[in-house]
């Protein structure tokens, strides 16, 4: 199979017909690759808006139609079969997106929060500060925190993505910088009387 990401200037093809969708539902492996074939790029998009990342993005892909194989007798042949391969990608992308980005205790803290080599203590000290306030914030803070700064994604991305209401998201994102304000308030106001109670 091609590399998704290789596909990079063919036109938009229509969906495939029904005739390929029961092929793939029956085990047809000439099916599996006319499938991958029209929606590896489509499906490489979806995840790399959830991981940021060329590389993972191509993991979540390949992984996406391994899971699409297995469940391949699910698909309704009657029905386009790209939002179920999306709804899949999607998914798949989120657990990568989890095991990839999961805080963690010990030695891969520093590894999870993307921090590079700090160049002098001062501000290896402020990093290892902000890493302590990220992982004060619950489970579904920090994802949100992450997407926003680490992934650039919008508050209507990570709706999508998480499948949960945009308030939902822009509560949590709330909540999530205002505590990181209050246990990050020192930070900014170097006489270290500015935190808020």
């Amino acid at each position: 199979m091609r590399r998704p990401d290789e596909q990079v200037s063919t036109p938009p093809r229509p969906a495939v017909d029904a005739g390929t969708v029961s092929a793939f539902r029956s085990g047809d492996v000439t099916a599996l690759a006319a499938i991958y074939d029209r929606y590896a790029r489509a499906v490489w998009s979806v995840a790399m808006n959830v991981l940021g990342n060329p590389a993972l993005a191509e993991d979540a892909t390949q992984e996406t139609f391994l899971r699409a194989w297995r469940a391949a007798g699910t698909v309704d042949p009657g029905r386009d079969i790209g939002p179920w391969l999306f709804t899949i990608g999607r998914r798949t992308a989120l657990d990568l997106f989890r095991s990839e980005y999961r805080p963690t205790r010990g030695s891969h803290e520093t590894e999870q929060d993307g921090v590079v080599v700090p160049p002098g203590l001062e501000q290896a000290w402020e990093e290892w500060q902000v890493r302590q306030a990220i992982a004060e914030l619950t489970d579904e803070e920090r994802a949100v925190v992450r997407m926003v700064h680490y992934h650039r994604m919008t508050h209507s991305e990570i709706a999508e993505v998480l499948q949960v209401p945009l308030g939902t998201v822009k509560s949590r994102s709330h909540r999530a910088h205002h505590r990181l304000v209050r246990l990050l308030g020192h930070l900014a106001d170097p006489t270290g009387g500015g935190g808020a109670g």
